[in-house]
């Protein structure tokens, strides 16, 4: 293997030195002086091409090479890109940046896959005053996709469709390594470091469903980018300084005035906060105290650091509860971290002559946005604006993040975008470098289809709606006899898996950017494209196994041995089926929309449903029930889409169990 590499390393390594030749004897040929200019310069540029074109196939061939000893998964989708990317560059060398379009065929009986370049290309070339037909268009392509272990053969339909057929060998082989390695990502060039802010509750206030779409949505992304082997850093940007602090302050002196030697017995801060709230609003005396609090505070007066450090403690006991249920990690770095930074970025601001006085207040004009960002109130305070610079300048350059992702709700997009154009104003990133990115989601609604609040018309809690979400669970659990299979730990495992398991993915199978309604009846039905259907089909897949009398060990060693025979339409179906799974992480890691993956998911279940249904697993005797015979290779394709339906629950934070 390493003499192959060897080899068609010093081959590669040959072949560029000629194109790079080549390349400086037709820039010599530009000049207008050179006497030869017209007779060589076309014939040097075709064999430019065509050296760049077995550059191309050798840099391909040590690919797939390389491969071959690779414990990460391929993505079959990315390959056949490149692979036609080579045929089209090697058709039609002077077309630049021609179309390239691959896809999963739809229909089976055209194939696997799809390659459509051929009719854009037309449109491309027509509009040059070269009329080609597609179809002779696709010959062409056709006529040079290199040599290559992905296809079996390809076919050109229609107006110039080229259909793509894989070879079997390859999928076994695909499967076979998946089964032996794990689910392990696609090689995807280098490692980056991503930032992702989510949840972002406010100190005092109680958690609600607002809430829980970002720290759903947040928590999920982090854990693709996590998968895919990035670093990832999860922030929580809390809502933990300003105004409202000093008449909690204030509420608190007056409440449990022993806080410095006490810690505060606060039972219920939301209502804490609602009657510190009434006593701002109509007490005169108390709103002047307030204020001066926040003065205290702000000049980092020991005892009211001290009374602000009780009031958050409170509300991080009160938001690690949810994030219990949810299994949500976070580093809290909430505005409090950030206020020292402040001053400086106004300065900096300042130095490069791009803030501007408006009626007392700083402000800064980004280039196309007609709302400015006020940097420095009139009464010489900051805003959310400064501190959104300010954490995005720490992100930018302590935390050297090349990913900088915002989940909150598509009301703050344009706020993100005033901050992301003036951060770029000033020079602090280069969007072609580093991604920093806005990622919206609409609103929760009830079942009335308005806003979604209790009966009395308050927001709802999200520790009150995930106790609903367990308490529905069981009974749906007991509904079905569950609890008299079940031992009483399994019962609770199942529990806690299909009402959270639920909640999240009635949330991340809506596209984020849409509102979706919220209903317990819904998420909690195990029919259709729901947690629960998913949860129940990933425990018969597992059980089969065991029914088999298969243990986890002869399994194990049988995916090393076993030839995975895909002859059936189903066995190929399914196969194929579960290797498209780095290309829907693909996908996500592009436009971030996590539905992408519920869909696949309950595609993948579905698929394997009609695999089951007409492919014998496990043959028993019909008087007896004994096992008669095991057709291993489709034990293992149940195997197959197990741990790629259990990688996909991890990614989406669900947590399965073995028996249900």
């Amino acid at each position: 293997m390493a003499d192959c590499v060897a080899e068609y390393t010093t081959r590669i390594q040959q072949q560029e030195r000629e194109v790079r030749s080549l390349s400086a004897e037709i820039e010599k040929l530009k000049n207008p002086d050179t006497a030869d200019f017209s007779s060589h310069l076309e014939e040097l540029r075709e064999e430019n091409a065509k050296l760049k074109y077995r550059l191309n196939i050798l840099k391909k061939s040590l690919q797939e090479e390389s491969s071959k000893c690779s414990k990460n998964m391929i993505n079959i989708n990315e390959r056949l890109q490149e692979t036609f990317g080579d045929a089209i560059r090697a058709a039609y060398p002077h077309l630049e940046n021609p179309p390239l379009a691959v896809t999963p065929n739809q229909q089976p009986r055209f194939g696997d896959y799809q390659c459509n370049s051929a009719m854009a290309m037309a449109q491309m070339m027509k509009s040059k005053g070269q009329k080609v037909s597609p179809r002779e268009i696709a010959e062409n392509i056709v006529k040079n996709i290199p040599d290559n272990e992905i296809i079996e053969r390809v076919e050109i339909a229609g107006p110039g469709f080229i259909n793509v057929h894989l070879r079997k060998d390859f999928v076994s082989k695909l499967l076979t390594s998946l089964l032996v390695n794990g689910v392990q990502p696609a090689a995807a060039g280098p490692k980056k470091k991503v930032v992702v802010d989510f949840s972002s509750p406010n100190i005092a206030k109680e958690m609600h469903v607002g809430h829980l779409r970002s720290t759903i949505i947040g928590d999920s992304m982090c854990r693709l980018f996590e998968f895919l082997g990035h670093k990832v850093i999860r922030l929580n940007h809390v809502g933990d300084w300003g105004t409202q602090f000093g008449m909690l302050i204030a509420h608190l002196q007056d409440t449990f005035p022993d806080y410095l030697t006490a810690s505060p017995p606060i039972g219920d801060l939301q209502a804490f906060y609602k009657e510190s709230k009434k006593r701002f609003d109509n007490e005169e005396e108390f709103k002047k105290r307030a204020y001066q609090c926040v003065v205290k505070l702000q000049s980092k007066d020991p005892a009211f650091i001290k009374a602000w450090s009780s009031i958050c403690d409170v509300s991080r006991q009160e938001f690690q509860k949810v994030y219990d249920c949810l299994d949500i990690q976070l580093i809290e770095r909430g505005e409090s971290f950030y206020q020292d930074m402040m001053t400086e970025v106004v300065k900096e601001f300042e130095d490069k002559g791009l803030v501007q006085v408006d009626e007392g207040r700083r402000v800064v004009f980004a280039p196309g946005c007609a709302v400015p960002l006020t940097v420095v109130k009139s009464d010489g305070g900051y805003t959310y604006d400064t501190s959104d610079l300010a954490a995005l300048r720490h992100r930018l350059f302590e935390e050297k993040a090349d990913i900088i992702i915002y989940v909150t709700d598509s009301g703050q997009a344009g706020h993100f975008q005033i901050v992301f154009a003036a951060a770029q104003m000033i020079g602090w990133y280069d969007p072609k470098v580093t991604r920093v990115e806005h990622a919206g989601f609409g609103v929760v609604l009830g079942e009335d289809k308005k806003k979604f609040k209790t009966r009395s018309g308050d927001t709802v809690r999200l520790i009150d709606l995930l106790d609903e979400g367990l308490k529905r669970s069981m009974d749906k659990l007991k509904d079905k006899e569950r609890d008299k299979v079940l031992t009483p730990a399994e019962l609770e495992a199942a529990q806690k898996a299909v009402a959270f398991g639920c909640v999240k993915y009635a949330d991340l199978s809506h596209n984020r950017i849409n509102d979706y309604v919220f209903s317990f009846d819904k998420m909690l039905d195990d029919r259709g494209n729901t947690a629960a259907y998913l949860l129940y089909a990933f425990t018969r897949i597992r059980s089969i196994a065991r029914l088999a009398n298969i243990d986890e060990a002869s399994l194990r060693k049988a995916a090393g041995s076993t030839e995975m025979v895909l002859d059936h339409e189903k066995e190929w179906k399914l196969g194929k089926c579960i290797l498209r799974f780095p290309e829907i992480l693909q996908k996500i890691l592009e436009d971030l929309l996590l539905h992408t993956l519920c869909d696949y998911l309950y595609e993948l279940a579905t698929t394997f449903t009609e695999f089951y249904d007409n492919c014998y697993c496990v043959e028993k005797d019909r008087h007896t029930g004994d096992v008669v015979k095991v057709n291993m290779w489709r034990m293992l394709l149940c195997d197959a889409t197990a741990i790629v339906m259990a990688k996909g629950f991890d990614i989406l934070g669900i947590k399965p169990v073995q028996r249900m």
